[in-house]
């Protein structure tokens, strides 16, 4: 009996054994990783819009510089030719603003004689007419960037699908304003005091009823060929085009870390793989993979998830 018991325990863990668990990988190890590619990369990006009478839209400042109003006054008839509204001054040089043929100016974003910089919305309009109108967000807002270089439109149980130009910028806007006209004297001295006052003749008055434009959200504002038989309130399908690039260097947008245009990978080099995180110059994306302009030969091993930005300690504004 003694002796079963002896064996029994020899069998047994000794003290100075650790049980056995599986390995894991130490911290930081890299598990997975992709190498670039190339292919035909569209930026498209899909959008819920509807058909909107004389829609609002923001015309930009062509450069940074001194923004200055020109004396013209607005009207409620759309100019039959692009307008000229406003310069933005730099250099000493205009650069000059224009209200496009078929819209009408709504108003001034921005006081005579402030300074802008460049893409920065100075004057609302609106075309006059039938238009397309769709929300965007902040994210759509940022793949999108102002650069939109085609759009194609479906009106649900609609005409379809059809080329939409789309004018002015996306960014949101503020009220606009239309400032009165500098006062004028209506009257002119004579020779004798006595007489009565000689009046001026005035230019005809111009249509009324212009009081300023409302705010506007982000939004894409686009403008469906005369032949396209439209009605007020109907939704619509917009397929943006913002990109195309033939033969571009890929990765897959889980491997980047960053956005407009300045971005960060890992490298993966070694046996020992270990990261190293570089720069590089990013360029349009399909929400799948985005285009390394610069800073990959295309032969690199690249971690997957990519870097990790900084996080700025609390109350510090990052830009």
């Amino acid at each position: 009996m003694a002796s079963a018991v002896v064996v029994l325990l020899g069998g047994c863990t000794s003290e100075g054994e650790q049980p056995q668990t599986p390995e894991l990988e130490a911290r930081g190890t890299v598990l997975t990783t992709v190498q670039p590619t190339r292919q035909d990369l569209v930026n498209q990006i899909s959008l819920a819009g509807k058909v909107t009478i004389n829609p609002t839209f923001g015309i930009v400042a062509p450069a940074g510089g001194e923004l200055r109003f020109t004396d013209r006054q607005p009207t409620t008839v759309p100019v039959v030719r692009d307008t000229w509204v406003a310069s933005v001054w730099a250099g000493g040089a205009p650069r000059r603003v224009y209200v496009p043929e078929g819209s009408i100016m709504a108003g001034r974003l921005m006081a005579d004689k402030s300074p802008v910089s460049k893409g920065m919305p100075i004057i609302s309009a609106k075309h006059v007419g039938y238009g397309i109108v769709a929300d965007i967000d902040s994210a759509q807002a940022y793949r999108i960037s102002g650069a939109v270089k085609s759009i194609k439109a479906q009106i649900k149980n609609g005409p379809g699908p059809f080329n939409c130009e789309p004018i002015g910028t996306i960014a949101a806007l503020p009220a606009g304003t239309l400032p009165e006209p500098e006062p004028d004297p209506t009257t002119q001295p004579t020779a004798n005091p006595s007489a009565p006052p000689v009046f001026k003749e005035e230019p005809a008055p111009d249509a009324g009823g212009a009081t300023g434009s409302e705010p506007t959200g982000l939004q894409v504002v686009c403008v469906a060929p005369a032949k396209i038989k439209l009605i007020n309130g109907s939704d619509v399908t917009l397929d943006v085009i913002t990109g195309r690039s033939e033969d571009a260097l890929v990765l897959p947008v889980e491997a980047v870390a960053g956005s407009q245009g300045r971005g960060k990978v890992d490298l993966v080099i070694g046996e020992e793989r270990r990261r190293k995180t570089i720069d590089v110059t990013l360029g349009i994306s399909d929400g799948k993979v985005i285009e390394i302009k610069k800073g990959l030969q295309g032969n690199e091993t690249i971690a997957v998830p990519g870097p990790n930005l900084p996080t700025p300690p609390p109350g510090e504004v990052t830009g």
